[in-house]
């Protein structure tokens, strides 16, 4: 596998990062701003690599190498040397079942040597937990699923998904990667820790959130953000939710919306009627403990130092780490070794197994890595 990385910036243009790749086969973009348009690519992609196969997304913010970037376009150009992939998308309509969304997704997948489905998704108008449902219903059973939902930094007011000439929103793409010479492995650490007391979800229907402990969900919520309540959705960023199912199953959701009028809250994935809600906070030593451990998790299961990796961590761990973003990933290359390329964004929601689990769940708040070599 022979990779190469461009950048784009408005002050300075398109210029070469690294590596050199004369005809790649497949190219993943990441770019936020207003400057970083469709156009922009489209025209990069039309004029360098009209040939390859172009996916990517919106984003909060743009990781290359160890660097992490605001209003910027990342281009990762991979020629695949021993593996094959086959990349699917669909459109969809504002209120579609994102279970069936994932359904029909996967459906166009081959199956046969499938080994990574690796998917990237509107972060607004999708329900993410649903969304895995869907593709785990319909992927062989030892297909391992990662990706994440488009960002829009603080915005929260559209995401965006590229395939090939068409960018949009309430689109979501597949790209499956194929081969008994390719190895996938991956991890995900979060680093939040939960505080105040834990309350039980009495009405909620899917992703939206009306009450907790038979009171107005957002109410209650405000009350603990204090001078942080003007400021929502994006400043629920700092103060996502742990979600305790009755079999033990925990889960982090962040806040994409609120409703003033109903008292709710829209999170990126399923909020269970009868489980327990637990507001998170974290610190920068925690969050950046956990990009290390999942980076560890990762190499823990690779024979040798992976080629690519592609990392989607979450808006809130950003805001929060803020002008220290770049230590995580910085002992994730630590991890990897200074040959493992490094890209990635992030993200609205991260899709992932979680913690040696080998099933993937949506998450917020998280550090997710997919590591990929061919052997």
């Amino acid at each position: 596998m022979r990779i190469c990385q461009y950048i784009y910036q408005a002050d300075s243009g398109w210029l070469k990062h690294s590596g050199d790749v004369q005809n790649p086969d497949l190219l993943m973009a990441f770019g936020s701003g207003k400057d970083c348009t469709g156009e922009i690519l489209i025209a990069w992609w039309q004029q360098n690599f009209p040939e390859a196969q172009l996916i990517g997304c919106s984003s909060a913010g743009e990781i290359i190498d160890t660097e992490v970037h605001t209003n910027s376009i990342i281009v990762t150009a991979i020629q695949f040397e021993k593996s094959t992939f086959q990349i699917h998308s669909l459109d969809f309509e504002e209120g579609e079942d994102s279970f069936d969304i994932g359904q029909n997704l996967a459906a166009n997948l081959p199956k046969e040597k499938l080994k990574l489905c690796f998917v990237l998704s509107d972060g607004l108008f999708i329900n993410g937990s649903r969304l895995v449902q869907g593709l785990l219903n319909t992927l062989p059973k030892d297909t391992l699923l990662t990706g994440g939902l488009a960002g829009d930094g603080k915005r929260f007011y559209e995401t965006l998904v590229c395939v090939n000439g068409n960018v949009s929103s309430k689109k979501v793409l597949a790209l499956g990667l194929y081969g008994d010479s390719i190895d996938i492995q991956y991890g995900s650490k979060g680093g939040w820790g939960s505080f105040g007391p834990s309350r039980l979800i009495t009405k909620s229907i899917n992703n939206v959130l009306l009450t907790l402990d038979g009171q107005n969900a957002l109410e209650l919520y405000k009350k603990y953000l204090g001078q942080y309540a003007k400021n929502l959705p994006y400043s629920a960023l700092r103060f996502p939710l742990l979600i305790t199912l009755p079999n033990g199953q925990k889960f982090v959701r962040t806040i994409l919306a609120v409703d003033e009028s109903s008292g709710s809250m829209t999170f990126a994935g399923d909020i269970p009627q009868g489980a327990y809600a637990e507001l998170m906070s974290a610190t920068y030593d925690k969050l950046i403990d956990g990009a290390a451990d999942a980076a560890n998790d990762a190499m823990r299961k690779n024979n040798a130092q992976p080629e690519l990796a592609l990392l989607i961590s979450c808006v809130g761990r950003r805001l929060v780490l803020d002008q220290r973003a770049e230590e995580e990933i910085e002992v994730i290359q630590e991890s990897f070794g200074q040959n493992t390329v490094l890209t990635g964004f992030y993200s609205y929601g991260e899709i992932c197994p979680f913690d040696g689990e080998s099933e993937a769940i949506l998450h917020n708040q998280t550090m997710t890595i997919t590591t990929i070599r061919e052997c």
